[in-house]
């Protein structure tokens, strides 16, 4: 049985299929969601197809090592933050064999927010080999840390999905 909601796990089949057939490998690159992506893509039967890996990089330590972002990036702007979100898919792809790659950094709460960056503040990096990387800010309000996350997990389901 999935700790997933049903509505959740339907966009995740829809993923999958979609990049099943497009043969599109992706990566995930995960800080306040701590694998929960990865999680909900493997989650679905025959993911091993367009699945690669997934970075769970909570640390600023981690997301140094393991995606090359740049110490002056996490410095300069903070961990949640626009060049960070882009830095992290990119060094997703550098790693990986994926055609594409998710990002997410945010503030899931219930400390941590600050006026500027408050809990619920998300950036996602979404990047394509060969092409350009893309970042969004989604502020989800202060719906509690259980709920953020899964919205982060909704959001980025969705960036990953080919619609063409």
């Amino acid at each position: 049985m999935s700790t997933f909601p049903p509505c959740l796990m339907e966009e995740a089949r829809a993923l999958v299929a979609a990049c099943r057939a497009r043969k599109i490998l992706v990566a995930t690159a995960e800080s306040c969601t701590g694998g929960l992506i990865g999680g909900m893509i493997t989650e679905i039967a025959g993911s091993s197809d367009i699945f690669d890996r997934g970075f769970i990089t909570y640390s600023n330590e981690a997301k140094m090592e393991l995606l090359d972002v740049a110490p002056p990036l996490l410095k300069t702007h903070g961990a949640v933050s626009e060049p960070v979100a882009r830095a992290m898919a990119e060094g997703a792809l550098g790693h990986s064999r994926a055609d594409m790659a998710v990002s997410v950094t945010g503030i899931a709460g219930p400390g941590g927010g600050t006026p500027d960056k408050p809990v619920g503040l998300v950036w996602f990096g979404l990047a394509h080999r060969g092409g350009q990387t893309i970042a969004q800010e989604h502020r989800f309000g202060d719906l509690g840390r259980h709920d953020i996350r899964l919205e982060t997990v909704r959001q980025a389901i969705r960036l990953l999905t080919p619609t063409h």
